[in-house]
């Protein structure tokens, strides 16, 4: 028990003097350089609800069911569910009990589908992202949202049509992209069903 104490006791000594060693010393930035407005798109990746930088490429449930079982059936499942990973498809998740959110809710209750191509192209493989190319991204995206039932396997998802997708909880959904900079709706009020 002594030798614990002792071990704790010389860390946090440690701790402490690596802390102060270099309190005094006055650290300074040249605050860095510009970037130009190439550079910064470059690294813009986001993919907005209204479709704003969908790159060119397409892709269809088929295909994408060959690079899911290469690079996404490990940690989702054979078939989108039962894997290590948050669920892709099955009931949307609100009504069942999970007592952990992502692994209850499925992409089928995300409001937005443009939202699935931008998680996959910046995050997906867990162990490589951003090693997809912008078509089997789009074909991942078609995979998943064939499975659950939104569109149909041999549909060609492209930047074009991926619009057009009816995900099933958009209206369900709050959207904060219909709201103002104070948060104030912006003429969209949320749809409110009484049950």
């Amino acid at each position: 028990m002594f030798n614990f104490k002792k071990k704790i006791l010389i860390t946090s000594l440690l701790i402490y003097l690596s802390n102060t060693a270099y309190a005094a010393d006055e650290v300074t930035t040249q605050g860095g350089i510009e970037l130009s407005k190439s550079e910064i798109e470059k690294w813009s990746i986001t993919i907005y609800p209204d479709g704003r930088n969908l790159p060119a490429g397409s892709g269809n449930a088929f295909e994408g069911e060959k690079i899911y079982q290469t690079k996404c059936m490990m940690c989702h499942g054979l078939s989108g569910e039962g894997g290590v990973a948050p669920r892709l498809a099955g009931e949307l998740g609100y009504q069942e009990y999970n007592p952990h959110p992502l692994l209850a809710l499925t992409v089928g209750a995300w409001p937005h589908q443009t939202t699935i191509f931008d998680y996959i192209r910046r995050a997906m493989p867990h162990q490589s992202p951003k090693t997809l190319n912008d078509s089997e991204v789009y074909a991942l995206t078609a995979y998943i949202l064939n499975l659950n039932g939104i569109v149909k396997k041999d549909e060609t998802i492209d930047k074009k049509n991926l619009l057009e997708v009816e995900m099933p909880y958009k209206k369900k959904s709050y959207i904060a992209w219909d709201t103002d900079e104070k948060g104030k709706l912006s003429g969209k009020e949320p749809l409110i069903k009484n049950q």
